[in-house]
């Protein structure tokens, strides 16, 4: 048979101020959240806020390609 391709797909979300930050200065670490998103419903690439452990608070989170 032959396979079909999945609406949903695994996506890497990755901190958006820990690489602005790892220019300036050493950074210990950059935060990323696995997660998955519909491919029809979000055609774009994905943006969540999410919490940031090396940042220590809130950042946006955006999807990375693989």
């Amino acid at each position: 048979m032959a396979k079909r391709k999945d609406a949903r797909v695994t996506v890497i979300l990755d901190c958006n101020g820990c690489i602005r930050n790892g220019f300036k200065k050493v950074s210990t670490g950059i935060s990323r959240y696995i997660t998955q998103k519909n491919r029809h419903n979000t055609p774009n690439q994905l943006e969540l806020r999410k919490f940031c452990p090396y940042c220590s608070k809130h950042t946006i989170h955006r999807e990375i390609k693989k």
